[in-house]
């Protein structure tokens, strides 16, 4: 037992790696290529339990523990990050409703999320309030029984393929983030459009989008929890799922050794396997070395936020580690496919062979779902509540 995995983990870790090389792996260059969101690996992913794979069994998800949901992430990732990101995103769109939702919320949204029914997706990001939540100018007013939503959201993953939205926006612009509250929106509400979708350097399969809010009607039942509670919402989501981007990038990051050790061993140079060469053997060593450390964090900070439960209040110790976690982990990705492109040679930086795409893919991970620069904020400000510093 490897990790502290349970045998029914190591099952599912093989089982989900069987699947992903053998469907993922060989549509993998075509969706970066073409751009694509890939509607054949979306299906394969919710015919086989994965889109809702860490949502509860009685909602209709696969019931599995954050550990096991990190496993799917991780080992799509290995072969393809932009279908890793169709578990994690459908994830990322539904927590807000499972961590706040009432009962009956959770029943008349959750269950066609966990089939893959319907696309989810988590807006919060505005053009001026990004890492600084506090700037959301994206207006909620109540009007009798229902709210009327107007305002924009930008860098929303499967924003205009979701039918399902949780949108952040202000009740109450003079209380900043004590203003925001949390909505379930229909994406095919009138006023709701799509607006720029953007061309980026990695993750290409994956739809990016400007949504606009115009004089959308939502009615109230829709709202999560308490008026004023969607910035504790948001960061309590982003508490339980940041685990799911550190999968990614710690996928992303082993893939990349994989394929690495692999042209190392044909490639020759000097009249013998590139392999065989020192420097390049200190430099497999070290990439080894951090994706060990990271995987191992990251189980950890997955084991920790799972004790928390989805219902829990905000824990200090949740966020260190899920911060601590997407921060290492990306940054071993970040590190390990540039020097894998290295190890490539001219070869690296070519089309025919996957290690620039996985440099490419693995930058976002430094920037979604909380830059690494705020997740070294938290990690400070968590040392400074414990008294450490």
């Amino acid at each position: 037992m490897r990790y502290g995995l349970s045998e029914e983990q190591e099952l599912f870790r093989s089982t989900v790696r069987r699947l992903a090389l053998e469907r993922v792996q060989p549509r993998a260059a075509e969706i970066d290529q073409t751009g694509e969101f890939p509607w054949d690996i979306y299906e394969l992913l919710s015919e086989n339990g994965l889109v809702g794979v860490g949502m509860p069994e009685e909602l209709g998800g696969g019931g599995a523990d954050l550990l096991t949901f990190c496993l799917a992430v991780e080992e799509v990732a290995r072969v393809c990050a932009t279908s890793s990101l169709i578990i994690a995103a459908q994830h990322l769109g539904a927590m807000p409703i499972l961590v706040a939702g009432s009962p009956e919320q959770k029943r008349r949204f959750i269950p066609d999320i966990a089939s893959g029914k319907k696309i989810s997706a988590f807006a919060l990001t505005e053009p001026e309030a990004g890492s600084d939540a506090g700037g959301t100018k994206t207006r909620a007013v109540r009007d009798n029984d229902t709210y009327r939503l107007n305002g924009t959201k930008v860098f929303i993953t499967n924003g205009g393929l979701a039918k399902t939205l949780v949108v952040f926006a202000s009740t109450d612009p003079s209380l900043k983030t004590r203003g925001i509250s949390a909505f379930v929106v229909d994406a095919e509400s009138s006023g709701v459009s799509v607006g720029r979708i953007e061309e980026k350097m990695g993750i290409r399969g994956s739809q990016t989008a400007m949504l606009n809010f115009d004089d959308v009607v939502v009615p109230a039942e829709n709202l999560l929890g308490q008026e004023g509670e969607g910035f504790k919402i948001a960061m309590r989501t982003l508490d339980r799922t940041r685990p799911g981007i550190a999968s990614q990038a710690l996928g992303i990051a082993q893939g990349a050794l994989d394929v690495t050790l692999e042209h190392l061993r044909q490639r020759r140079q000097f009249g013998r396997p590139l392999i065989e060469q020192e420097a390049i053997q200190f430099m497999l060593a070290d990439m080894e070395t951090h994706i060990e450390a990271s995987r191992h964090l990251l189980y950890r900070a997955a084991e920790v936020v799972e004790t928390a439960g989805f219902a829990a209040s905000a824990s200090p110790e949740v966020t260190r580690y899920s911060a601590m976690a997407k921060l290492l982990c990306s940054d071993t990705a970040m590190q390990v496919t540039t020097d894998a492109v290295q190890l490539f040679g001219g070869y690296g930086y070519v089309r025919d062979y996957p290690v620039e795409r996985m440099m490419r893919d693995a930058k976002i991970t430094q920037i979604y779902e909380g830059t690494n620069q705020i997740q070294r904020l938290v990690i400070f400000r968590n040392l400074l509540e414990k008294g450490t510093i």
